[in-house]
């Protein structure tokens, strides 16, 4: 069978059902096919999709931009060359921004990890 009920997409997925919901709502993921006792029945694509949005969340990207990159990714939508350039060097650049932010608290953490005096804790 290729259709997955929503308690089976929200288990593969590792969120929770009204997870499921909410990105149906938001035009995130798409509208499933309804089964005549109207439960509905996803595709197994749907998991990835949910997947990535989460990772994408995780990574600090909001959901306007995340719907925003999921459409120009499937083509759902015609955006001009520029709307699409534009859109992608601005996530770079946003991107470029955290990079370097993280690299900065990366080194200053790996400052006190090498201070004298300093152990490991046991585990």
């Amino acid at each position: 069978m290729n259709k997955l009920t929503i308690s089976q997409v929200a288990k593969a997925s590792n969120v929770n059902i009204e997870t499921i919901r909410y990105y149906e709502r938001k035009g995130l993921i798409p509208h499933p096919q309804r089964t005549e006792s109207r439960y509905r029945m996803f595709p197994l694509h749907v998991i990835q999709e949910v997947k990535f949005i989460k990772r994408a969340q995780v990574l600090g990207f909001s959901l306007k931009d995340i719907k925003k990159l999921l459409t120009i990714v499937k083509k759902d939508e015609i955006l001009s060359r520029d709307e699409r350039f534009k859109f992608a060097l601005t996530k770079v650049k946003e991107i470029d921004e955290k990079i370097k932010g993280l690299i900065e608290i990366k080194s200053m953490l790996e400052l006190i990890i090498k201070e004298p005096n300093l152990e490991e804790p046991e585990k």
